[in-house]
């Protein structure tokens, strides 16, 4: 039997990041779509929407 490699690659890594950032930009894509569809104004946090109605 062979032993496992443990270690963590340069490619696993770029890997397991690209998924990561994806999953973010994706629910943040979600929570996004989900406030558009109830008729709720997006909020950046810096008040640039509530200056522009």
């Amino acid at each position: 039997m062979q032993k496992a490699q443990q270690e963590m690659t340069s490619v696993k890594a770029a890997l397991l990041s690209f998924a990561m950032l994806s999953a973010i930009v994706l629910c943040g894509l979600g929570i996004y779509a989900a406030d558009a569809a109830n008729n709720h104004n997006a909020v950046d946090g810096y008040g640039v929407t509530a200056s522009l109605r």
